[in-house]
């Protein structure tokens, strides 16, 4: 009896049960996740384009040394040429880390960057040096000014831009001459050159400043947000917290005032006039010349204004060549990219009720090139010889992404990779060459390089160890269904647990989203969240997700039947997904759970109180719990101001139904969360408190929205295991 019972030990020791066919099976764990990452799918570091368009760098590690080789697409070998060594990385006798470069524009030198800092979602500080590929040195960009924002070289390789204390610097490489652009630029108050907080986490940009094609010219945006007003975050670990104070403006409040402005290289700014407006969320530069196009968006963001302006003279000159309105709201994306005739230039557009690209002339002309009940995802480019567009799109559904291409002569149309799954491109220079990256559901990620026929020229990483190392757990398939929604069928996938019994019933795990942006349903490897949901089936748990009205690669009718009330509908198509998932015979009708993270916590709140009867147990993980709360640019494009709208608002704001809770309901937030602020769940707490009602809370000091760092990610997920096994 001693010696069996040690030989269990032994196996449960090593992460093995026994079946009920008595064969060893591995389990997973939460630490083989979120701890050791055991089940990390490799990418490609350091993918360069080079500008000969025929010619590639990335990153080659040897042991614990890495260098940068060079390869042609054509003859990739795996070796390549090597132009930089970890060797060649020292200033002062130091040795200096390599995080990311950029080359020049002949390729002479390299710009690196080192020391990079997390400021907020996209934005970062970092130490920036300049590798001479000829002479083999290495220099700072700005020893004065460590820690810049966002360098950049100008398209003939002369000069460097970047940002710095909320102001503009221009290095110029052949004199070392710094200039500053602009002298104004103070913390909370003026920013120069890069955004503030909310048009970086809404409109996905943090480099407000571009070169003209000449290397004459620098446009860039200047923020004044000195009346927006201030959200204070407390960091603790000190006798008394430490206060940071950042512009954050919520639903309803004063936005920065924002300008846009031209700066002739060693002569004077100018100041755009573009009439009325509230946001600039993009500026283009055309290939050759000084004519500038600049994107002007209301506050509804309903109407969107194409400026273009032709620097070329002593004093810009612009004019509105096209606009576009809508009854909802328009989207603001990168698909924007000048032609070279400068006559013209594609966009992406849902005025057919779909997402396409269009060609709009610069005398205000309009021609949609892409057609059909399906949504562009995303403009890639054009390759102008040969007068070909490439692009994304959900063609075969909106779980799926291929890679497409289409003439811009005769609109004909070819699928450069298959049509069902996942798959990524990033063209090189002159688009005769791409890096696809291809996955599903069940599968990690392939890279190959392909050229442009979509046509593979070698596989650069198969993820083969990673393939083999899941191959030995008892994983089940996931699988992809329809379910019916309050108002029509909805795209949904279920993984069952691997010794699944038609004849037994199961608790049901719900994991959701259900904002814009962001579809859970999809065709593609996710990695950690995927095996989280395979520990859960093998805990004996059916994972379920949906992806309700609101969400995207539907069309702008399926995206845009929340506006004005968000929550509302998202919430009824969770309900009724839950009652159908209860009519199953192999589901526990009253064992059914929901989890959501950001808007999927703002859901699961709505739906453990307007959904009370239907689900046992919640957990929202920080969440929006009302909209007031959250920031103007996204909030007020789907609600409008809370004075427009205030039912809106209130109507779906589940600290409004906290009474009607029922099921265990566990709260999860970041103290330091700058995006979805943790005002929220105090306010949620609150409430409960008020109404009595009793729940669960755990708060991550010094975390922001994504809630990791250290050993962060493993306590949160072993906790939302845990908490399953007790409570569902």
């Amino acid at each position: 009896m001693y010696r069996k019972i040690s030989i269990l030990l032994f196996i449960c020791a090593f992460g093995l049960t026994l079946n009920a066919q008595n064969t060893p099976v591995k389990e997973i764990t939460v630490e083989s996740i979120w701890k050791t990452y055991d089940f990390y799918a490799k990418g490609f570091p350091g993918f360069k384009g080079m500008k000969d368009g025929e010619h590639f760098t990335k990153i080659t590690m040897s042991g614990n040394s890495w260098s940068v080789t060079k390869h042609a697409f054509s003859d990739y070998s795996g070796q390549g040429e090597t132009i930089l060594t970890e060797k060649d990385m020292l200033y002062a006798g130091k040795a200096v880390a390599m995080e990311e470069y950029e080359f020049n524009g002949d390729e002479t030198k390299m710009l690196i960057t080192t020391n990079v800092e997390s400021i907020y979602r996209r934005s970062y500080s970092a130490d920036f040096y300049i590798f001479d590929l000829v002479s083999k040195k290495l220099t700072p960009l700005d020893a004065d000014r460590p820690g810049a924002n966002l360098a950049e070289f100008s398209p003939d390789g002369s000069q460097i831009a970047y940002a710095h204390g909320n102001n503009l610097y221009i290095k110029n490489l052949k004199t070392n001459k710094i200039t500053q652009v602009t002298k104004d630029g103070k913390f909370n108050n003026i920013i120069n050159g890069t955004t503030d907080w909310v048009y970086e986490e809404e409109f996905a940009i943090t480099k407000a400043f571009m070169w003209s094609a000449d290397s004459k010219q620098l446009a860039f945006l200047r923020f004044d947000e000195s009346k927006v007003k201030e959200f204070e975050l407390a960091f603790y670990g000190q006798l008394y917290p430490q206060i940071y104070k950042y512009k954050y403006p919520k639903a309803g409040e004063d936005n920065s005032k924002v300008t846009a402005h031209i700066y002739k290289v060693g002569g004077k700014t100018v100041q755009l006039n573009l009439g009325e407006y509230e946001y600039i969320p993009r500026l283009k530069w055309a290939n050759t010349s000084s004519k500038l196009v600049i994107q002007t968006l209301n506050r509804h963001q309903n109407h969107v204004r194409y400026h273009l302006i032709d620097a070329s003279g002593k004093s810009p000159v612009q004019h509105v060549f096209f606009e576009e309105k809508s009854d909802t709201y328009i989207e603001i994306d990168d698909n924007l990219l000048i032609l070279k005739d400068e006559k013209s230039l594609l966009r992406t557009s849902e005025a057919s009720g779909y997402m396409h690209i269009h060609r709009i002339g610069f005398d205000g002309s309009n021609q949609q090139i892409t057609t059909g009940n399906w949504d562009v995802i995303e403009f890639l480019g054009v390759n102008e010889d040969k007068q070909m567009i490439y692009y994304t799109s959900a063609e075969k559904g909106a779980i799926h992404k291929g890679i497409y291409r289409v003439s811009l002569t005769d609109l004909t149309k070819k699928a450069l990779s298959p049509e069902t799954g996942s798959h990524d491109a990033e063209f090189s220079e002159g688009m005769r060459y791409f890096v696809k990256t291809s996955s599903d559901a069940n599968t990690p990620n392939t890279i190959s390089l392909c050229n442009a026929e979509g046509t593979e020229i070698g596989v650069l990483e198969t993820n083969q160890k990673l393939k083999e190392k899941l191959a030995t757990y008892p994983l089940s398939k996931k699988e992809f269904l329809t379910i019916q929604g309050a108002d029509g069928p909805l795209n949904a996938w279920m993984i069952k647990p691997a010794n699944f019994d038609p004849n037994k019933k199961y608790p049901v795990y719900i994991n959701i989203y259900g904002g814009p942006g962001h579809n859970t349903v999809a065709d593609r490897f996710e990695g950690n969240d995927y095996m989280f949901h395979q520990l859960l089936a093998q805990k004996g748990y059916i994972v379920f997700s949906v992806d309700p009205r609101g969400t995207y690669y539907n069309g702008a009718k399926f995206k845009k039947s929340t506006y004005l009330q968000m929550g509302k509908l998202e919430v009824e198509d969770f309900i009724s997904a839950a009652k159908e998932l209860g009519k199953m015979a192999f589901v526990d009708k009253d064992r059914i759970g929901i989890q959501g993270w950001s808007y999927g916590g703002f859901m699961t709140s709505l739906a453990m109180t307007k959904g009370a009867a239907y689900f046992k147990m919640g957990i929202a993980v920080a969440p929006v719990t009302n909209w007031r709360y959250y920031d103007n640019i996204y909030t007020e494009r789907f609600m409008r101001t809370p004075a427009e709208n205030a039912s809106g608002y209130d109507d779906n704001s589940p600290i409004n139904f906290v009474k009607d809770l029922k099921g265990k309901y566990l709260l999860v937030h970041g103290s330091a969360d700058d995006n979805v602020h943790y005002q929220n769940s105090m306010d949620m707490i609150t409430a409960l408190t008020n109404a009595n009602v009793q729940f669960d809370m755990f708060i991550y000091p010094n975390k922001d929205h994504g809630i990791y760092g250290g050993n962060t990610r493993n306590h949160l997920f072993s906790m939302l295991l845990n908490y399953t096994l007790r409570n569902l």
